[in-house]
């Protein structure tokens, strides 16, 4: 077996990615108000915290199908040869982090600021996540190559898509993070179907990009 996990390494990397944007968002933002009492008009703040829910709901749904999902697969496939109680309990620190984090995206839409205690807590998801990632890769990747076949890995992707995951936003954030030999794979397995999901979903979410970070990333 040589099964290329490319849709968790995605999922991962537009993690990533907006963990490092959030974060350095938010203390710029904090550090601001800090300054000059700083205000956000309202609908920007209400355009971050919309933002900020969605991506904590977002990677509850990630680690919760990891756990529910892949780790059962993975201890049924390997045996003896994996443990996951680490990684598991990683995913059980990472709930209160994630419920500050929308206390603080609620708190935004009303007061139209963001707090050092908002950022704070968005740099320390940053810290914990980007630790967890890297040691989760190192982990579970090699196993899945080695005892997951092929059809048993597209199942357990279709089982994760099908668990309720808001695919405006997940589709175009991982877009945004794939090669383009990566897209250009994903066209030639999907077909114009695919192909029209990568041409059209992402020009909503730019603009709501814009709305958030200032200008369109």
């Amino acid at each position: 077996m040589n099964n290329e996990p490319t849709g968790l390494l995605l999922a991962h990397r537009a993690m990533l990615r907006d963990l490092d944007r959030c974060a350095a968002l938010a203390a710029s933002l904090a550090a601001g108000f800090a300054v000059n009492s700083h205000k956000l008009d309202r609908k920007r703040a209400a355009a971050i915290a919309d933002y900020l829910t969605d991506f904590c709901e977002s990677i509850h749904h990630h680690h919760e199908a990891e756990d529910k999902v892949l780790w059962p697969v993975l201890e049924r496939a390997a045996g003896a040869h994996v443990d996951l109680t680490e990684l598991t309990d990683d995913h059980a620190v990472l709930d209160p982090k994630l419920a500050r984090i929308r206390a603080g995206a609620a708190a935004l839409k009303s007061v139209h600021t963001v707090s050092p205690e908002l950022a704070a807590d968005l740099a320390d998801l940053r810290d914990t996540l980007h630790e967890h990632i890297a040691d989760e890769e190192r982990t579970i990747v090699p196993l899945i190559k080695q005892y997951v076949s092929d059809e048993e890995w597209n199942r357990v992707e279709a089982e994760i898509r099908g668990r309720g995951a808001k695919m405006s936003f997940e589709v175009p954030r991982i877009l945004a993070v794939s090669t383009p030999d990566e897209l250009a794979e994903a066209r030639r397995e999907g077909g114009i179907p695919i192909a029209l999901m990568i041409k059209l979903m992402p020009l909503p979410f730019r603009r709501r990009e814009a709305r958030v970070f200032g200008v369109a990333r």
